[in-house]
């Protein structure tokens, strides 16, 4: 991989792929594998694999602070800090220096952001679930927003690939709205979730918990082992990065999928300003970057560009792309920017239960389960619209230790535990808004001199209807199972946090009412593509990263396809 530190004035790829992280890193592969010499441009900083996670195989008692972030680290992480989200001592090199990195908030958005290479595809969460096309069709069935372009047929195939490169371990469960995958062998329940999906089933057949899909190795190929990823540990540090390579990220896997082409060249502290568009020939040919460190401006220069700056950060670019032939950005819907989503979560319910005494978990499962949505499905009708899934699990923890133990009877508390306990928290689909919105701030500008984003977008009352259930359904399966001592609760939960942005650059059908047609190329534009979160025109309740991977891959194999008949 030629890490590209030099200040061109000028360069020329085949494409340039704006954003090193989960889209951004389908993209350099698929482009690379295909034949075309990729400048990946990424605007932080440069992590290695391994050698850059710093904290993965630190032991707890070695952190200087016990692990909980420093007045330094919470100074510098203002907006993660705010939101209770993990940032500590272990952790927060990963995240964003927000008094650096500043935006405007007409709403409270909770933006969590990672500029380096890799992005937040090292610190995921990395749940892997496939839409269908009750994803796909609910727009159109119920008049909310647009249609989707395309259908689970469309996008099937390319699930089945990215996942057999990923590597998602899950089990086939047979669920027409949670299709199966192209899964390993699905990390071991405990025999507390057994039984809780054993029992809610039997009270309520379209519930249970089935085994998480996640990104997490179980069984490795041999293209995965050559790639030197392993299987997972279940450490569950996966936030510190992972020296295994057991989850997958940019800096395991695609990237360098990307580098043995011999034709990837990654280029960190590089923030890209804008598209350059030619108006004779009527398209991109390159982009304006900012070098990070010094300030000093540049272009490069090529056929084909793909975004994956992440959902804000390319509609920033697409925004600030102005010209003659696009005065207030590339696009002429008049939908950029607008129709802001992310997922409602942050609610749902934790409990005990007094069985299995004689057991304890083995090792710490970072994958869980899974209980998908069953609300508003055949006949089951809500006052709202759309549906929830909850993550959770169960675990033993060790008892309280006597704060006047000494001696035998410390050593003997030390070796007991308490009672199971269960927690299971929802994520929500959120509709699309048009005034859910953002858009270039005309008040202040960062440190590079360009404008900042200013956020407008909240959760309505359609999401406010649905927490009632997401809530109380949860300690209602939990008592169905015979947990004890159940609490609910339902903790502020603001666009952002949920770290699933989606919308702004929506896929559609005409120019009219959408920014990118079916193969995610700007209507306007084509030799620019959007892959990551901004494409998304429904937000369904499922994670989205799977999707994100597909698509690229979907497009990327389209734009070449397109660029060698001259199309582009």
């Amino acid at each position: 991989m030629n890490i590209n530190l030099n200040n061109y004035e000028k360069q020329t790829f085949d494409a340039i792929v704006v954003g090193s992280g989960i889209s951004g890193g389908w993209a350099a592969k698929e482009l690379t594998e295909k034949g075309l010499k990729v400048l990946v441009l990424e605007r932080g900083r440069n992590i290695e694999h391994i050698k850059d996670y710093k904290t993965a195989l630190t032991d707890p008692w070695n952190f200087e602070h016990g692990g909980k972030p420093t007045l330094d680290i919470i100074e510098k992480h203002q907006i993660q800090n705010r939101t209770g989200f993990a940032i500590s001592e272990a952790t927060h090199e990963f995240f964003v220096n927000d008094k650096e990195n500043p935006y405007l908030e007409t709403k409270r958005f909770d933006w969590i952001r990672g500029y380096h290479v890799g992005g937040r595809s090292l610190m995921w969460g990395r749940v892997s679930l496939r839409w269908s096309d009750l994803d796909f069709e609910a727009n159109l069935k119920e008049g909310i927003g647009t249609d989707w372009p395309i259908r689970y047929k469309d996008i099937a195939p390319w699930y089945d690939y990215v996942e057999k490169f990923v590597g998602v371990c899950g089990n086939k469960d047979g669920l027409a709205h949670l299709p199966d995958g192209q899964f390993q062998p699905p990390i071991d329940f405990t025999c507390a979730e057994e039984h809780f999906s054993k029992e809610v089933h039997k009270k309520f057949p379209n519930r249970y918990l089935i085994h998480g899909r996640g990104a997490h190795i179980t069984q490795p190929t041999a293209e995965q082992t050559a790639l030197g990823r392993a299987s997972c540990q279940s450490r569950d540090m996966c936030m510190r990065g992972c020296p295994f390579g057991a989850y997958f990220s940019s800096q395991s896997a695609t990237l360098p999928a990307a580098k043995r082409t011999g034709n990837l060249t990654i280029r960190p502290h590089s923030i890209v300003n804008s598209i350059i568009y030619d108006e004779q020939k009527g398209k991109a040919k390159g982009v304006r970057v900012i070098d990070e460190r010094t300030g000093e401006w540049m272009e490069f220069f090529a056929k084909i560009v793909f975004l994956n700056a992440s959902a804000l950060g390319s509609t920033f670019i697409l925004l600030n792309s102005t010209s003659k032939r696009f005065p207030n950005g590339m696009d002429d819907s008049g939908q950029l920017g607008h129709n802001v989503m992310d997922h409602h979560f942050r609610i749902g319910a934790w409990g005990e239960l007094d069985k299995f005494q004689d057991k304890v978990q083995v090792g710490r499962n970072p994958v869980g389960g899974y209980v998908p949505r069953y609300r508003n499905i055949g006949k089951d009708k809500r006052d709202y619209l759309r549906g929830f899934g909850y993550e959770g699990g169960a675990r033993r923890s060790r008892k309280y230790v006597d704060e006047d133990a000494f001696g035998a009877d410390f050593k003997k508390q030390q070796t007991e535990f308490g009672n199971w306990s269960m927690d299971l928290g929802a994520f929500g689909e959120c509709l699309p808004y048009y005034e859910n919105k953002v858009e270039l701030s005309k008040e202040i500008t960062d440190k590079w001199g360009q404008p900042v984003l200013k956020m407008d977008a909240e959760f309505k009352e359609n999401e406010m209807k649905m927490r009632v259930d997401m809530k109380n359904d949860a300690a209602e399966m939990l008592e169905a199972a015979g947990f004890k001592n159940i609490n609910t609760f339902d903790d502020a939960t603001y666009p952002g946090l949920g770290i699933h942005e989606m919308g702004m650059a929506r896929m559609g059908h005409t120019p009219q009412n959408s920014v990118l047609n079916k193969w995610n190329q700007v209507w306007a534009c084509k030799n620019v593509f959007v892959t990551d979160g901004a494409f998304m025109t429904s937000a369904s309740c499922v994670n989205p990263s799977l999707t994100y991977m597909a698509m690229t891959a979907r497009a990327a194999d389209y734009a070449v396809k397109e660029l060698k008949k001259g199309n582009l």
